[in-house]
């Protein structure tokens, strides 16, 4: 610990965290004590104010704990990361393009209301409307733990606003989430495994874009695996951010062959295309949100695409927990 400051750091921030986490349920401890105590004290002497406080305290009380609940459900090795979400044009041509950008403000959205910290750190526009691709770092509590609910592809369904027929199109986009790790991570680079070619940023950042090669690819050589970030304002931050999306994206191969091997095949890289959707927002000829994995829906799209996702992301959760707890009772 002395002789690493970083690792020391890490295990402070880890130890805060718990401390944190006991003192919630600690904290609940106690106001159901009191609230017992206070509850067998009203009834004692007969004061019907004091016990309809008593319930309202309570139905906090409840509130608190179905929250303090919910977060049990972060039981993955990387749940309480920050994230790296990366949203991928998919079939659809510039409809497709459009539709990445609509789910970029989604989940801006969602971390807005959250209390998260969203920054776009390389984004790839599409010729004529939307993105390419575009991948942003959200920061916060359990940010990976959240977002790893939205990995796949995502289909929407509606008239197209690109279509000079305004005939019903269907647009496919696919959502990459990786848990954003830092150098103190078990997890060995060879540099001679990389290679790194600089290019001149197309994005935002100010008068240094377009003028110098600032912006950064990296090529892992035996794995094919890239990653690009344009959006920093120095080649330096640029190499350092895409090394950083580097080592998730790795990571992230290395959980995916870890739970192949042990025959969970949640969350696979899918192509973005028919028949791979996780969830459906269909806004012609009716509007409807649905996830395919859960079966939960709600036919308020435009407040899904507001940044309300918590009920889908809750329900996933909820779903995985249960089949993993099904495949241990199966497994004796």
């Amino acid at each position: 610990m002395w002789s690493n400051q970083e690792q020391a750091q890490d295990a402070g921030r880890r130890l805060a965290s718990l401390q944190e986490e006991v003192g919630e349920w600690n904290g609940l401890a106690g106001r159901v004590r009191d609230l017992k105590e206070l509850l067998d004290l009203a009834v004692d002497e007969g004061d019907e104010s004091l016990e309809a406080e008593i319930g309202a305290d309570t139905e906090r009380v409840k509130e608190d704990l179905r929250r303090s609940e919910f977060a049990l459900l972060f039981q993955g090795e990387y749940d309480r990361n920050e994230a790296l979400l990366a949203v991928h044009a998919g079939a659809g041509g510039t409809d497709s393009q459009e539709w990445t950008e609509r789910l970029l403000r989604m989940y801006l959205r969602w971390a807005d209301n959250r209390g998260f910290k969203a920054r776009v750190i390389d984004s790839s526009p599409g010729e004529e409307a939307g993105f390419k691709s575009v991948t942003v770092e959200m920061t916060g509590p359990y940010a990976y733990g959240y977002l790893k609910a939205e990995r796949g592809v995502h289909r929407l369904v509606r008239l197209s606003p690109f279509d000079a027929a305004h005939r019903r199109h269907t647009s496919f986009a696919l959502v990459e989430v990786l848990p954003a790790i830092d150098d103190t991570a078990d997890l060995k680079i060879d540099p001679k495994d990389l290679r790194i070619d600089t290019f001149r940023s197309s994005g935002a950042g100010g008068q240094h874009v377009n003028k110098t090669s600032s912006a950064v690819r990296i090529l892992h050589i035996p794995t094919g695996i890239v990653a690009t970030c344009q959006n920093e304002r120095s080649q330096a931050q640029n190499r350092a951010m895409a090394m950083r999306v580097l080592r998730a994206r790795l990571l992230q191969r290395e959980l995916e062959e870890r739970e192949e091997q042990q025959a969970r095949l949640k969350g696979q890289h899918v192509s973005a295309g028919w028949g791979n959707q996780i969830r459906s927002y269909v806004l012609h000829p009716y509007t409807l949100v649905k996830d395919h994995r859960t079966g939960h829906e709600r036919g308020n799209v435009d407040a899904v695409l507001d940044g309300e996702l918590d009920d889908f992301i809750e329900a996933y959760l909820r779903s995985t927990i249960e089949h993993l707890e099904q495949v241990e009772d199966a497994s004796g």
